[in-house]
Protein backbone atom coordinates (compact mmCIF):
# COMPACT_ATOMS: atom_id res chain seq x y z
CA UNK A 1 0.00 0.00 0.00
CA UNK A 2 1.38 3.51 -1.34
CA UNK A 3 2.36 5.76 1.68
CA UNK A 4 -0.35 9.03 1.93
CA UNK A 5 1.98 12.10 1.01
CA UNK A 6 2.64 14.84 3.26
CA UNK A 7 -0.09 17.70 3.51
CA UNK A 8 1.44 19.11 6.59
CA UNK A 9 3.59 21.59 4.18
CA UNK A 10 1.00 22.28 2.20
CA UNK A 11 -1.46 23.05 4.52
CA UNK A 12 0.67 25.48 6.53
CA UNK A 13 1.61 27.56 3.35
CA UNK A 14 -2.16 28.09 2.83
CA UNK A 15 -2.50 29.32 6.23
CA UNK A 16 0.17 31.56 5.91
CA UNK A 17 -0.88 32.47 2.28
CA UNK A 18 -4.93 33.22 3.71
CA UNK A 19 -2.93 35.00 6.77
CA UNK A 20 -1.20 37.51 4.41
CA UNK A 21 -4.10 38.02 2.24
CA UNK A 22 -6.45 38.83 5.62
CA UNK A 23 -3.43 41.30 6.58
CA UNK A 24 -3.00 43.09 3.39
CA UNK A 25 -6.85 43.64 3.23
CA UNK A 26 -7.12 45.08 6.52
CA UNK A 27 -4.35 47.67 5.92
CA UNK A 28 -6.58 48.39 2.11
CA UNK A 29 -9.58 49.23 4.45
CA UNK A 30 -7.48 51.00 6.82
CA UNK A 31 -5.98 52.86 4.11
CA UNK A 32 -8.71 53.53 2.32
CA UNK A 33 -10.52 54.33 5.40
CA UNK A 34 -7.70 56.89 6.44
CA UNK A 35 -7.83 58.33 2.97
CA UNK A 36 -11.67 58.75 2.88
CA UNK A 37 -11.98 60.50 6.52
CA UNK A 38 -9.10 62.84 5.01
CA UNK A 39 -11.33 63.32 1.80
CA UNK A 40 -13.99 64.07 3.94
CA UNK A 41 -12.77 65.89 6.40
CA UNK A 42 -11.02 68.28 3.42
CA UNK A 43 -14.15 68.62 1.69
CA UNK A 44 -15.74 69.70 4.93
CA UNK A 45 -13.03 72.93 5.46
CA UNK A 46 -13.71 73.48 1.61
CA UNK A 47 -17.67 73.84 1.72
CA UNK A 48 -17.29 75.96 5.29
CA UNK A 49 -14.84 78.13 3.48
CA UNK A 50 -16.69 78.75 0.87
CA UNK A 51 -20.00 79.20 2.99
CA UNK A 52 -18.04 81.38 5.23
CA UNK A 53 -16.84 83.64 2.12
CA UNK A 54 -20.39 83.69 0.23
CA UNK A 55 -22.56 83.69 3.27
CA UNK A 56 -20.81 86.29 5.96
CA UNK A 57 -22.43 86.25 9.17
CA UNK A 58 -25.88 87.63 8.34
CA UNK A 59 -26.85 90.64 10.52
CA UNK A 60 -30.60 91.81 11.04
CA UNK A 61 -32.41 92.95 7.79
CA UNK A 62 -29.30 92.45 5.53
CA UNK A 63 -29.97 93.55 2.50
CA UNK A 64 -28.43 91.63 -0.46
CA UNK A 65 -26.36 94.87 -1.56
CA UNK A 66 -24.85 94.91 1.86
CA UNK A 67 -23.26 90.92 1.53
CA UNK A 68 -20.23 92.37 1.63
CA UNK A 69 -17.30 93.12 3.85
CA UNK A 70 -17.23 96.94 2.68
CA UNK A 71 -20.84 97.48 3.31
CA UNK A 72 -20.97 95.77 6.35
CA UNK A 73 -19.20 95.47 9.53
CA UNK A 74 -19.55 92.24 11.39
CA UNK A 75 -21.21 93.65 14.68
CA UNK A 76 -21.42 90.23 15.88
CA UNK A 77 -17.79 89.84 16.10
CA UNK A 78 -17.24 93.63 16.86
CA UNK A 79 -19.33 95.29 18.79
CA UNK A 80 -18.68 93.63 22.15
CA UNK A 81 -15.33 94.18 22.15
CA UNK A 82 -15.31 97.62 20.84
CA UNK A 83 -18.04 98.89 23.55
CA UNK A 84 -16.67 98.94 27.46
CA UNK A 85 -14.31 100.49 30.02
CA UNK A 86 -15.01 102.99 33.10
CA UNK A 87 -15.80 105.80 30.91
CA UNK A 88 -18.68 103.99 28.20
CA UNK A 89 -20.01 102.54 31.14
CA UNK A 90 -20.62 105.68 32.92
CA UNK A 91 -22.19 107.08 29.64
CA UNK A 92 -24.66 104.51 29.25
CA UNK A 93 -25.87 104.55 32.51
CA UNK A 94 -26.04 108.44 32.21
CA UNK A 95 -28.35 108.26 29.59
CA UNK A 96 -30.20 105.25 30.51
CA UNK A 97 -30.93 106.93 33.70
CA UNK A 98 -34.60 109.00 34.00
CA UNK A 99 -34.74 112.42 35.04
CA UNK A 100 -37.39 111.64 37.97
CA UNK A 101 -37.20 108.93 40.66
CA UNK A 102 -40.28 106.25 39.26
CA UNK A 103 -39.47 107.18 35.67
CA UNK A 104 -38.57 103.86 33.54
CA UNK A 105 -34.97 103.12 32.20
CA UNK A 106 -35.44 101.86 28.40
CA UNK A 107 -33.64 100.21 25.96
CA UNK A 108 -34.86 100.60 22.63
CA UNK A 109 -33.93 98.20 19.96
CA UNK A 110 -33.99 99.55 16.78
CA UNK A 111 -34.00 102.82 17.79
CA UNK A 112 -32.99 104.26 14.56
CA UNK A 113 -35.92 102.96 13.00
CA UNK A 114 -39.29 104.75 12.08
CA UNK A 115 -40.92 103.67 15.22
CA UNK A 116 -37.91 103.52 17.18
CA UNK A 117 -37.12 107.30 16.78
CA UNK A 118 -40.67 108.48 17.61
CA UNK A 119 -40.91 106.42 20.85
CA UNK A 120 -37.29 107.41 21.67
CA UNK A 121 -38.53 111.14 21.45
CA UNK A 122 -41.51 110.70 23.33
CA UNK A 123 -40.25 108.61 26.13
CA UNK A 124 -37.04 111.44 26.80
CA UNK A 125 -39.73 114.32 26.71
CA UNK A 126 -41.23 112.93 29.14
CA UNK A 127 -38.60 112.41 31.43
CA UNK A 128 -37.44 108.88 31.00
CA UNK A 129 -33.67 107.18 30.45
CA UNK A 130 -33.69 106.23 27.04
CA UNK A 131 -30.53 103.86 25.57
CA UNK A 132 -31.11 102.86 21.76
CA UNK A 133 -29.47 100.28 19.73
CA UNK A 134 -29.91 99.96 16.00
CA UNK A 135 -27.37 98.05 13.82
CA UNK A 136 -27.93 100.23 10.82
CA UNK A 137 -28.71 97.86 8.23
CA UNK A 138 -29.26 98.69 4.56
CA UNK A 139 -32.57 96.98 4.00
CA UNK A 140 -33.24 101.01 3.14
CA UNK A 141 -31.30 104.24 2.85
CA UNK A 142 -28.61 103.76 5.84
CA UNK A 143 -28.70 107.58 5.40
CA UNK A 144 -31.96 107.98 6.75
CA UNK A 145 -31.35 105.94 9.89
CA UNK A 146 -28.22 108.15 10.53
CA UNK A 147 -30.37 110.79 10.34
CA UNK A 148 -32.26 110.02 12.56
CA UNK A 149 -29.73 109.09 14.90
CA UNK A 150 -28.54 112.87 14.77
CA UNK A 151 -31.99 113.93 15.87
CA UNK A 152 -31.75 111.61 18.51
CA UNK A 153 -28.56 112.55 19.58
CA UNK A 154 -29.88 116.39 19.44
CA UNK A 155 -32.39 115.64 21.86
CA UNK A 156 -29.85 113.51 24.47
CA UNK A 157 -30.44 110.08 23.16
CA UNK A 158 -27.74 107.21 22.21
CA UNK A 159 -28.01 104.96 19.62
CA UNK A 160 -25.00 102.18 20.24
CA UNK A 161 -24.44 100.81 16.63
CA UNK A 162 -24.93 97.02 17.47
CA UNK A 163 -26.92 94.05 16.69
CA UNK A 164 -29.67 92.43 18.65
CA UNK A 165 -27.24 88.85 18.02
CA UNK A 166 -24.64 89.89 19.72
CA UNK A 167 -25.50 88.30 23.35
CA UNK A 168 -22.20 89.65 24.95
CA UNK A 169 -22.89 93.04 24.43
CA UNK A 170 -26.42 92.46 25.33
CA UNK A 171 -25.17 90.84 28.66
CA UNK A 172 -22.64 93.67 29.07
CA UNK A 173 -25.73 96.35 28.62
CA UNK A 174 -27.81 94.44 31.83
CA UNK A 175 -24.58 94.17 33.60
CA UNK A 176 -24.08 98.25 33.87
CA UNK A 177 -27.68 99.38 33.36
CA UNK A 178 -30.75 98.00 35.30
CA UNK A 179 -33.43 98.49 32.78
CA UNK A 180 -36.86 98.64 33.97
CA UNK A 181 -38.44 97.99 30.72
CA UNK A 182 -37.25 96.98 26.99
CA UNK A 183 -39.11 98.32 24.20
CA UNK A 184 -37.93 95.62 21.15
CA UNK A 185 -38.47 97.02 17.82
CA UNK A 186 -35.63 95.58 15.94
CA UNK A 187 -36.38 93.54 13.49
CA UNK A 188 -36.41 92.64 9.33
CA UNK A 189 -39.53 94.31 7.80
CA UNK A 190 -41.27 93.79 4.91
CA UNK A 191 -43.37 91.39 3.47
CA UNK A 192 -42.38 91.04 -0.10
CA UNK A 193 -39.04 90.99 0.06
CA UNK A 194 -38.93 87.82 1.74
CA UNK A 195 -39.03 86.11 -1.30
CA UNK A 196 -35.34 87.34 -2.03
CA UNK A 197 -34.00 87.49 1.48
CA UNK A 198 -35.66 84.67 3.59
CA UNK A 199 -32.59 84.10 5.84
CA UNK A 200 -32.47 87.61 6.91
CA UNK A 201 -36.45 87.50 8.96
CA UNK A 202 -34.68 84.18 10.18
CA UNK A 203 -31.86 86.07 11.57
CA UNK A 204 -33.88 89.03 13.13
CA UNK A 205 -37.52 87.94 13.93
CA UNK A 206 -36.58 84.80 15.09
CA UNK A 207 -32.89 84.22 16.19
CA UNK A 208 -32.55 88.07 17.26
CA UNK A 209 -35.97 87.60 19.12
CA UNK A 210 -34.59 84.74 21.48
CA UNK A 211 -31.17 86.05 21.46
CA UNK A 212 -32.25 89.27 23.50
CA UNK A 213 -35.11 86.99 25.66
CA UNK A 214 -32.17 84.76 26.85
CA UNK A 215 -30.03 87.47 28.04
CA UNK A 216 -33.03 89.21 29.57
CA UNK A 217 -34.17 85.79 31.62
CA UNK A 218 -31.00 84.44 32.52
CA UNK A 219 -28.43 87.44 33.01
CA UNK A 220 -30.33 90.89 33.83
CA UNK A 221 -31.03 91.46 37.21
CA UNK A 222 -33.59 92.43 38.10
CA UNK A 223 -35.36 91.23 34.36
CA UNK A 224 -37.14 93.93 33.09
CA UNK A 225 -40.34 93.77 31.78
CA UNK A 226 -40.57 93.39 27.39
CA UNK A 227 -43.11 94.86 25.11
CA UNK A 228 -42.44 93.96 21.54
CA UNK A 229 -43.12 94.66 17.88
CA UNK A 230 -45.64 91.77 16.54
CA UNK A 231 -47.68 92.98 12.96
CA UNK A 232 -51.06 92.92 12.04
CA UNK A 233 -49.62 90.38 9.07
CA UNK A 234 -50.00 87.26 11.91
CA UNK A 235 -53.89 87.81 10.67
CA UNK A 236 -52.89 86.38 7.59
CA UNK A 237 -55.22 85.15 5.50
CA UNK A 238 -57.96 85.71 8.13
CA UNK A 239 -61.15 86.64 6.51
CA UNK A 240 -63.62 88.35 9.60
CA UNK A 241 -62.75 91.51 10.00
CA UNK A 242 -62.67 93.84 12.03
CA UNK A 243 -59.17 91.78 13.22
CA UNK A 244 -59.21 90.75 16.73
CA UNK A 245 -56.85 89.32 19.08
CA UNK A 246 -59.04 86.33 20.13
CA UNK A 247 -59.06 85.30 16.02
CA UNK A 248 -56.96 82.75 14.90
CA UNK A 249 -53.83 83.71 13.18
CA UNK A 250 -52.40 79.95 12.30
CA UNK A 251 -52.76 80.91 8.33
CA UNK A 252 -49.59 83.40 7.36
CA UNK A 253 -49.47 84.70 3.91
CA UNK A 254 -45.52 85.26 4.23
CA UNK A 255 -42.50 84.24 5.79
CA UNK A 256 -42.58 87.61 7.52
CA UNK A 257 -45.79 86.79 8.71
CA UNK A 258 -44.64 83.73 9.89
CA UNK A 259 -42.06 84.65 11.79
CA UNK A 260 -43.83 87.51 13.92
CA UNK A 261 -45.90 84.52 14.33
CA UNK A 262 -43.44 82.34 15.36
CA UNK A 263 -42.42 85.67 17.71
CA UNK A 264 -45.64 85.50 19.48
CA UNK A 265 -45.10 81.32 20.61
CA UNK A 266 -41.38 82.22 21.73
CA UNK A 267 -42.64 84.93 23.88
CA UNK A 268 -45.02 82.75 25.20
CA UNK A 269 -42.36 80.26 25.89
CA UNK A 270 -40.18 82.59 28.15
CA UNK A 271 -43.20 83.97 30.03
CA UNK A 272 -43.96 80.40 30.90
CA UNK A 273 -40.60 79.08 31.74
CA UNK A 274 -39.13 81.85 33.07
CA UNK A 275 -41.71 84.65 33.91
CA UNK A 276 -40.44 87.38 31.88
CA UNK A 277 -43.69 89.96 31.42
CA UNK A 278 -44.25 90.16 27.74
CA UNK A 279 -46.37 92.41 25.69
CA UNK A 280 -46.86 92.36 21.78
CA UNK A 281 -47.93 95.04 19.55
CA UNK A 282 -49.65 94.17 16.28
CA UNK A 283 -48.69 97.39 14.53
CA UNK A 284 -50.82 98.59 11.42
CA UNK A 285 -49.53 99.94 8.23
CA UNK A 286 -48.08 102.86 10.31
CA UNK A 287 -47.13 106.03 8.51
CA UNK A 288 -45.97 109.64 9.08
CA UNK A 289 -42.79 111.60 8.73
CA UNK A 290 -39.23 109.99 9.44
CA UNK A 291 -41.01 106.98 7.61
CA UNK A 292 -39.60 104.20 5.81
CA UNK A 293 -38.66 104.52 2.38
CA UNK A 294 -40.08 100.64 1.32
CA UNK A 295 -43.87 101.74 2.44
CA UNK A 296 -46.36 102.78 -0.80
CA UNK A 297 -47.06 106.42 0.64
CA UNK A 298 -43.39 107.28 1.02
CA UNK A 299 -42.43 105.76 -2.99
CA UNK A 300 -45.75 106.84 -4.10
CA UNK A 301 -45.01 110.20 -2.95
CA UNK A 302 -41.41 110.00 -4.44
CA UNK A 303 -42.45 108.13 -7.72
CA UNK A 304 -45.48 111.30 -8.26
CA UNK A 305 -42.98 114.09 -7.86
CA UNK A 306 -40.78 112.48 -10.14
CA UNK A 307 -43.33 111.49 -12.74
CA UNK A 308 -42.60 107.60 -12.58
CA UNK A 309 -45.75 105.68 -12.55
CA UNK A 310 -47.03 103.70 -9.77
CA UNK A 311 -48.74 100.45 -9.36
CA UNK A 312 -52.16 100.20 -7.58
CA UNK A 313 -53.14 96.36 -7.21
CA UNK A 314 -56.92 95.43 -7.18
CA UNK A 315 -58.16 91.91 -5.98
CA UNK A 316 -58.75 89.27 -7.95
CA UNK A 317 -62.17 89.83 -7.53
CA UNK A 318 -61.64 93.60 -8.89
CA UNK A 319 -61.96 95.66 -5.61
CA UNK A 320 -60.29 97.93 -3.72
CA UNK A 321 -56.66 97.21 -1.90
CA UNK A 322 -57.46 98.46 1.73
CA UNK A 323 -55.33 99.05 4.85
CA UNK A 324 -56.01 100.39 7.92
CA UNK A 325 -53.81 103.24 8.21
CA UNK A 326 -52.17 104.01 11.49
CA UNK A 327 -50.30 107.27 12.49
CA UNK A 328 -47.02 107.49 14.12
CA UNK A 329 -48.08 109.47 16.71
CA UNK A 330 -51.23 107.49 17.89
CA UNK A 331 -48.81 104.32 17.35
CA UNK A 332 -46.61 105.76 19.92
CA UNK A 333 -49.05 106.97 22.23
CA UNK A 334 -50.18 103.06 22.01
CA UNK A 335 -46.21 101.72 22.83
CA UNK A 336 -45.63 103.85 25.87
CA UNK A 337 -49.14 102.88 27.07
CA UNK A 338 -47.76 99.45 27.22
CA UNK A 339 -45.05 100.43 28.99
CA UNK A 340 -46.46 102.60 31.35
CA UNK A 341 -49.35 99.00 31.89
CA UNK A 342 -46.68 96.48 31.85
CA UNK A 343 -46.21 94.65 35.19
CA UNK A 344 -43.05 93.45 36.45
CA UNK A 345 -41.14 90.57 35.20
CA UNK A 346 -41.39 87.29 37.78
CA UNK A 347 -38.25 85.38 37.23
CA UNK A 348 -34.59 86.04 38.71
CA UNK A 349 -31.64 86.19 37.41
CA UNK A 350 -30.33 82.38 36.00
CA UNK A 351 -34.30 82.30 35.11
CA UNK A 352 -35.65 81.28 37.92
CA UNK A 353 -39.41 81.83 37.92
CA UNK A 354 -41.14 82.52 41.00
CA UNK A 355 -45.13 83.34 40.18
CA UNK A 356 -46.65 83.21 36.73
CA UNK A 357 -46.26 86.54 34.89
CA UNK A 358 -48.02 88.93 32.66
CA UNK A 359 -48.07 87.81 28.90
CA UNK A 360 -50.35 90.30 26.73
CA UNK A 361 -50.85 91.06 22.96
CA UNK A 362 -53.00 93.96 21.73
CA UNK A 363 -53.87 95.32 18.63
CA UNK A 364 -52.43 99.11 17.60
CA UNK A 365 -54.06 100.22 14.25
CA UNK A 366 -56.56 103.27 13.27
CA UNK A 367 -59.81 101.16 12.97
CA UNK A 368 -60.88 102.93 9.44
CA UNK A 369 -59.59 100.84 6.70
CA UNK A 370 -58.93 103.24 3.17
CA UNK A 371 -58.29 102.02 -0.06
CA UNK A 372 -55.02 102.50 -1.41
CA UNK A 373 -56.62 104.44 -4.31
CA UNK A 374 -58.07 107.00 -1.86
CA UNK A 375 -54.58 107.26 -0.31
CA UNK A 376 -53.19 108.30 -3.76
CA UNK A 377 -55.82 110.64 -4.27
CA UNK A 378 -54.84 112.68 -1.30
CA UNK A 379 -50.88 112.62 -2.40
CA UNK A 380 -52.09 113.78 -5.14
CA UNK A 381 -54.08 116.52 -3.82
CA UNK A 382 -51.28 117.71 -1.50
CA UNK A 383 -48.59 116.87 -3.69
CA UNK A 384 -50.44 118.94 -6.48
CA UNK A 385 -49.81 116.42 -9.35
CA UNK A 386 -51.45 113.45 -10.76
CA UNK A 387 -50.19 110.42 -10.55
CA UNK A 388 -49.15 107.92 -13.51
CA UNK A 389 -50.85 104.92 -12.38
CA UNK A 390 -50.46 101.03 -13.70
CA UNK A 391 -53.31 98.70 -12.34
CA UNK A 392 -52.85 95.24 -11.89
CA UNK A 393 -54.29 92.08 -9.99
CA UNK A 394 -52.16 91.69 -6.47
CA UNK A 395 -49.83 88.90 -7.28
CA UNK A 396 -49.45 86.27 -4.73
CA UNK A 397 -46.48 87.92 -2.65
CA UNK A 398 -47.50 87.52 0.39
CA UNK A 399 -49.54 90.86 0.92
CA UNK A 400 -53.06 90.66 1.93
CA UNK A 401 -56.15 92.38 0.24
CA UNK A 402 -57.09 94.47 3.94
CA UNK A 403 -56.41 95.30 6.76
CA UNK A 404 -58.58 96.65 9.43
CA UNK A 405 -57.97 96.48 13.53
CA UNK A 406 -60.22 95.94 16.03
CA UNK A 407 -58.46 98.29 19.12
CA UNK A 408 -61.15 97.58 22.01
CA UNK A 409 -58.23 95.72 24.26
CA UNK A 410 -55.80 98.04 23.88
CA UNK A 411 -58.47 101.02 24.74
CA UNK A 412 -59.82 99.17 27.53
CA UNK A 413 -56.38 98.22 29.14
CA UNK A 414 -54.49 101.72 28.18
CA UNK A 415 -56.95 103.87 26.70
CA UNK A 416 -55.25 103.67 23.38
CA UNK A 417 -57.34 105.72 21.09
CA UNK A 418 -56.60 106.62 17.57
CA UNK A 419 -57.32 110.51 16.68
CA UNK A 420 -55.47 110.92 13.18
CA UNK A 421 -57.40 110.48 10.06
CA UNK A 422 -55.09 109.23 6.86
CA UNK A 423 -55.61 113.21 5.19
CA UNK A 424 -53.77 115.03 8.43
CA UNK A 425 -51.37 112.12 9.03
CA UNK A 426 -50.04 112.31 4.84
CA UNK A 427 -50.63 116.37 5.48
CA UNK A 428 -47.57 115.74 8.29
CA UNK A 429 -45.80 113.62 5.89
CA UNK A 430 -45.73 115.47 2.98
CA UNK A 431 -44.58 118.24 4.75
CA UNK A 432 -41.60 116.39 6.28
CA UNK A 433 -40.70 114.88 2.81
CA UNK A 434 -40.54 117.99 0.53
CA UNK A 435 -38.00 119.49 3.53
CA UNK A 436 -36.43 116.29 4.36
CA UNK A 437 -35.29 115.97 0.75
CA UNK A 438 -35.44 119.56 -0.27
CA UNK A 439 -38.24 118.67 -3.17
CA UNK A 440 -40.07 121.35 -5.32
CA UNK A 441 -43.75 120.12 -5.28
CA UNK A 442 -45.53 122.16 -7.89
CA UNK A 443 -48.43 123.06 -5.74
CA UNK A 444 -48.04 121.35 -2.58
CA UNK A 445 -50.18 121.89 0.32
CA UNK A 446 -48.22 120.23 2.69
CA UNK A 447 -46.66 124.03 3.39
CA UNK A 448 -45.37 124.66 0.27
CA UNK A 449 -41.48 123.87 -1.18
CA UNK A 450 -38.48 122.11 0.21
CA UNK A 451 -35.08 124.84 0.77
CA UNK A 452 -32.54 122.03 -0.97
CA UNK A 453 -31.50 121.92 -4.22
CA UNK A 454 -34.87 120.85 -5.32
CA UNK A 455 -35.78 117.50 -7.20
CA UNK A 456 -35.98 114.00 -5.74
CA UNK A 457 -33.51 113.04 -3.55
CA UNK A 458 -31.83 116.86 -3.30
CA UNK A 459 -29.79 118.03 -0.53
CA UNK A 460 -31.51 116.76 2.72
CA UNK A 461 -31.34 119.84 5.27
CA UNK A 462 -31.70 118.88 9.05
CA UNK A 463 -35.64 118.63 9.74
CA UNK A 464 -35.59 118.77 13.85
CA UNK A 465 -39.55 119.01 15.00
CA UNK A 466 -41.36 118.02 11.94
CA UNK A 467 -43.41 114.75 13.16
CA UNK A 468 -41.81 114.34 16.25
CA UNK A 469 -44.39 112.58 18.41
CA UNK A 470 -45.39 114.01 21.87
CA UNK A 471 -45.95 111.20 24.98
Amino acid sequence: MAPLPDTSKTTKLERYNSYLRRVNTTKLLATTSNLLFRATLLTAVVLILLFTLHYPPLLVGQHPSAASAHSHRSLLSSSSSSYGGAAWERNVRRYATPRHPGGLSVLVTGAAGFVGTHCSLALKKRGDGVLGLDNFNSYYDPSLKRSRQNLLSRHGILVLDADINDSDLLIKLFDVVPFSHVLHLAAQAGVRYAMHNPQSYVSSNVAGLVSLFEVVAKHADPQPAVVWASSSSVYGLNTAVPFSELHRTDHPASLYAATKKAGEAIAHTYNHIYGLSITGLRFFTVYGPWGRPDMAYFFFTKSILSGNAITLFKTRDGADVQRDFTYIDDVVKGCLGALDTAEKSTGSRGGKKRRAAQLRVYNLGNTSPVSVGKMVAILEELLGKKAKKNVVTMPRNGDVPYTHANVSLAEKDFGYRPTTDLATGLRRFVKWYVEYYGVTAPHAKGKGKGKGKGGVGGERKQVDTAGVASA
